[in-house]
């Protein structure tokens, strides 16, 4: 009797196991497609995403990888991507679409141009801090950025965007810092008025007016 509940017991125990690591490997697979397809997109002149290595295919540990951070050190769900000052040539990689638990993304000092994409909020729905900043993005920010709920930390500053700041960017309840300085965008500026918290930054963008800047000529 007691060695029936010993082996029903390993039985289940193993079945659990199994199950856990078929969970855990499908849940990794969309985040390996996401980096997989990051690295195809960008132009890497010094290497620095050599150490993205997938020849392991789904028990590649991508929270080894340069800048990532992952949930916790067992789960291998990207949390933040950062690749800041690693001179990346391209446009803005579509492929972040497949990280689906990111909520940082940092593409900051490097050389992508191009359009920021329109349906932005596609490609980075959780994110709550997004850094595009100095590169040499052009045209103009996209009105879908409102549909990125949870930005506390936007930062767009030194490009070469054009146009309006679109107003439904003061429809950002949770944003605490904006930052579009050192472009070349024009009109009236978002209002934040039921955001007191938010600290902006319009500086070197002469056609900027309202808010805290000189009224807008009617």
């Amino acid at each position: 009797m007691v060695l029936n509940l010993r082996a029903s017991f390993a039985l289940v125990f193993s079945i659990f196991i199994w199950l856990h690591s078929t969970r855990f490997i499908h849940a990794a697979q969309s985040d390996i497609d996401c980096l997989r397809s990051i690295k195809a997109s960008l132009h890497d002149p010094s290497n620095y995403l050599e150490s993205w290595n997938f020849t392991n295919g789904a028990k590649t540990n991508i929270c080894s990888f340069l800048g990532i951070d992952c949930w916790n050190a067992d789960d291998n769900r990207v949390l933040n991507i950062n690749l800041s000052g690693l001179g990346l040539v391209g446009k803005f990689p579509l492929g972040v679409s497949n990280c689906t638990s990111m909520t940082g993304l940092d593409l900051s000092n490097n050389n992508l141009n191009s359009h920021i994409p329109k349906n932005i909020s596609h490609y980075t729905p959780f994110v709550t801090s997004l850094d595009l900043s100095t590169n040499r993005f052009s045209g103009k920010i996209p009105e879908n950025l409102a549909n990125c709920s949870y930005l506390n930390f936007l930062k767009l500053n030194n490009n070469n965007l054009t146009g309006q700041i679109p107003e439904q960017i003061g429809q950002l309840k949770r944003i605490r810092t904006f930052d579009v300085s050192n472009n070349r965008l024009s009109g009236r500026v978002p209002d934040f008025e039921n955001n007191t918290a938010v600290v902006v930054n319009y500086a070197n963008n002469a056609g900027l007016c309202g808010g805290p800047l000189s009224p807008c000529k009617h």
